[in-house]
This record gives structure tokens, sequence and C-alpha cells, in this order.
């Protein structure tokens, strides 16, 4: 009885249902607010725990659905929200790194082509030790929030 109860927690749980591991990293629902139809960038999320004993980073992103895939954070000037390239994501052991609005992301500019909601674009995420791991970002409903109207001079 347990286990069909937790089987069908799990298909009522999108992010649940999109959660993988790799090693001993559990990587949970990578995902894109649907973006403008004629925008040229778009934010991605994912929540990473190293569920591991031995520290992780997060060093880079590579997708066919973008011309460049980078690391960013988001900091606020003057209340203006600015983009801004990180190097890597340190992920201690024991420790989830929540990449979300409004703090670290994932960048996908020159945006290769238009999504509908529920699509699943294909990602490389890449570890300094764990190494390459394929991943589809689901694209969930738009947030409100046009990445493409915030300022990446920074980079």
């Amino acid at each position: 009885m347990k286990r069909a109860l937790f089987s069908l927690m799990l298909l009522a749980t999108p992010a649940m249902a999109h959660d993988q591991m790799a090693g001993t990293l559990h990587i949970i629902h990578p995902s894109i607010p649907l973006p403008a139809g004629m925008a040229k960038s778009a934010a991605g999320y994912v929540t990473i725990s190293n569920e591991g004993d031995t520290p992780e980073e997060l060093v880079g992103v590579r997708s066919p659905f973008a011309a460049s895939t980078t690391l960013h954070t988001t900091i606020f000037e003057d209340d203006i929200a600015k983009m801004r390239p990180v190097i890597g994501v340190p992920i201690a052991p024991g420790e989830v790194v929540n990449l979300e609005p409004g703090g670290m992301h994932v960048m996908f500019m020159g945006l290769t082509g238009t999504v509908a909601e529920g699509d699943m674009i294909p990602a490389t995420l890449i570890f300094r030790h764990a190494g390459e791991v394929a991943v589809e970002f689901m694209i969930d409903p738009a947030d409100g929030a046009d990445h493409s109207t915030m300022d990446h001079s920074g980079h």
C-alpha cells in the first residue's frame, strides 16, 4: 500500500517526476519559464543536491536551444536587476543549491527556436568532478519575468 501511495505522489508532483540522479548529485526539475514568442533569451532554473561526501561544482551548461548558455547571478543596483556571469556554482557535501528567479540561474542567449509549455529542452550540465550530465529542461508556465529585458551588459 505504501509503495502504491508513493507512486501516486510522484505522478501528482511534476517536479518530483522530473528528478534524476547522477552519481551522488540529485538534479531536481530543470525548468525554463515559457519565454515570449520572439524572446532572444530565457532563464533556466534547477535545484541540485549533493548527497555525497565530496564537494562538487557546476561549471557550465550546454544546449542546442541557444547560441550560448552560461551561468549567471542576479544583482540589484539602484533597484534594477542586472545579470552577471559566474564561473561556477559550488555545491558542498550535503548542500542543496537552488538556481532560481532573483538569484543564480542558467542564461540561454540567442534562442534557436520557439517553444510551448510542456516542451522538453535537451541540455548538458557540466560538473567539475561528475562530468557531463544530460538533462531536459521542462518549459513551465510563464512567471511574468521577461529576462530578455534585463541588463546583460556585464558579460
